[in-house]
């Protein structure tokens, strides 16, 4: 924008200084930062396919969007880092505080065009009747305009109400625009926009017809990860086209460039952070530890600041297949994320020679943090459909799928007995859900768990955190930028563990 500006100078020397004057203005008015959340009524509601057309279509026109996504969830996060061509950060107002969520926000947005958040739930939901980290209290925290997905099936009228109600609710809040989907025809949309224009005074930017064959299949929570989606490439580009046929993608770039400029108080250091790209980290400090990470299609689900938190602090990352590297490398700890590894339970099992590899590094005393789907790596087996499936054997722990989640919200654990990389008394906030159950193990157990569960249900009987030797493993998932506890636990770990060595 600014060298268009500059550009404008010479243009007005030739006479046409109007058209000068007129986007000086502009570029004056306009935000630092543009930027748009994509909220729903409810789940469901269609946001995640607006969010991936909107931001597939801008980058096909050449446009740079930095992804964000409210909400504890990493499957639409995954999608929507496919969609941009770079990392999906995370803005959770309840796993990470306010004023590093605006840090975050500024740090990550780099040299992009502009911000696309996705929200979660309904536009208004939270963790009570106060809407307590709700999508709509990021928005005012953010001073961002809201654009507000309407699921339309068997409805007329009645949605003008229901936006009625949205925009009175909150005044705060700023839904500028709507986006109708699942629209049944053209009358349907016809009486629709025609009552939300008349009481609403709310512009709608897009009609979008109900769609036979979703593009984007859905599975335990919600969409098939992008990692074991058949076409990606091709999904992508369907959506793309789905938004460029049925959406206003210029007044939506309007009213994101529309969004109110953030106060000089709330910049990083006052200015723009300088990167080479809309996804370059922080500096770093030189890597002084090596940390494994394990990250193949049955363990994806990572959070892209806990990496940089990592690296901030001295840590050099070596990703790590368990399906098909057949020892763990050289390093000084490893991390193993949550994931799916039902689904590539044969393959996990058969690749023997890596469990054999980790079971024994652990022995040696290596250090691993494990969430969730790194949890039922660590444990005896996996038992699906009545077939066991051996894992590294870590913990006198078996694993079953059911049918219904066994947990699934927001957690807050207490550390209260001694483990590998928390201080007693730390209070950590995270989040769980999971399909698996423990099952009795065949040999005696001999667990210790470092956290009580303050909100959430654990592993057993409210416990989590199970420990062995230098290994912690949880179903709880946290965010490095809330609990900044686990990145430091992680790299003293291993510069103690490395140093042993030598």
């Amino acid at each position: 924008m600014q060298s268009s500006v500059v550009g404008c100078l010479f243009v007005g020397k030739t006479g046409k200084i109007k058209i000068f004057v007129k986007q000086f203005v502009n570029f004056l008015m306009r935000s630092n930062y543009p930027r748009i959340i994509i909220a729903g009524v409810r789940g469901g509601a269609g946001k995640t396919a607006v969010s991936l057309g909107i931001i597939a279509s801008w980058k096909q026109q050449g446009r740079a969007v930095v992804t964000f996504k409210k909400g504890p969830d990493y499957i639409d996060a995954g999608w929507l880092s496919a969609a941009a061509g770079h990392p999906c950060y995370n803005l959770d107002p309840f796993l990470i505080p306010q004023k590093k969520i605006m840090a975050s926000f500024l740090g990550h947005y780099g040299k992009a065009d502009c911000a696309v958040i996705e929200g979660n739930r309904g536009l208004y939901d939270g963790m009570d009747a106060s809407g307590t980290y709700s999508t709509a209290e990021l928005a005012k925290a953010l001073h961002t305009p809201v654009i507000l997905v309407m699921d339309c099936t068997k409805v007329t009228r009645t949605a003008a109400a229901m936006l009625l109600g949205m925009l009175k609710f909150d005044p705060k809040v700023k839904i500028c625009g709507v986006v109708l989907n699942r629209i049944a025809g053209s009358r349907h949309e016809m009486v629709i926009r025609e009552a939300i224009e008349k009481y609403c005074g709310v512009p709608v930017v897009g009609a979008i017809p109900k769609l036979r064959g979703g593009q984007l299949s859905e599975r335990h929570m919600g969409l098939t990860p992008f990692q074991e989606h058949p076409g990606v490439n091709e999904t992508i580009r369907a959506v793309a086209g789905i938004a460029a046929k049925y959406l206003d993608l210029g007044k939506v770039w309007q009213l994101a460039e529309a969004a109110s400029p953030l106060s000089s108080g709330q910049k990083v250091e006052g200015k723009r952070r300088k990167t080479k790209d809309v996804s370059s980290p922080a500096l770093c400090l030189a890597p002084v530890v090596r940390i494994g990470i394990i990250r193949d299609s049955a363990f994806q689900f990572y959070y892209p600041e806990n990496f940089e938190e990592l690296e901030k602090r001295g840590a050099l990352l070596v990703e790590i297949s368990a399906l098909t590297a057949r020892k763990l490398p050289d390093v000084d700890a490893l991390y193993i994320g949550g994931g799916f590894p039902e689904t590539h339970a044969i393959a996990l099992a058969k690749n023997r020679a890596f469990r054999t590899s980790v079971k024994k590094a652990v022995l040696q005393g290596l250090p691993v943090y494990a969430e969730c789907g790194g949890l039922m790596y660590l444990g005896e087996e996996l038992v699906l459909d009545n077939k066991t499936y051996p894992m590294a054997g870590i913990f006198p722990l078996r694993f079953s799928l059911e049918k219904k989640p066994q947990a699934h919200g927001y957690t807050v654990v207490k550390v209260d007995r001694e483990n590998p990389f928390y201080e007693k008394g730390t209070v950590l906030k995270g989040h769980e859900f999971h399909y698996s159950a423990v099952r009795p193990s065949r040999r005696t157990p001999d667990m210790r768990f470092a956290f009580s569960m303050e909100r959430g249900e654990g592993i057993t009987g409210r416990r989590d955190g199970i420990c062995f030797k230098n290994v912690l493993a949880t179903y709880t998932h946290i965010h490095a930028l809330g609990s900044p506890e686990w990145a430091e636990g992680m790299v003293k770990r291993a510069m103690e563990y490395k140093r042993g060595r030598s």
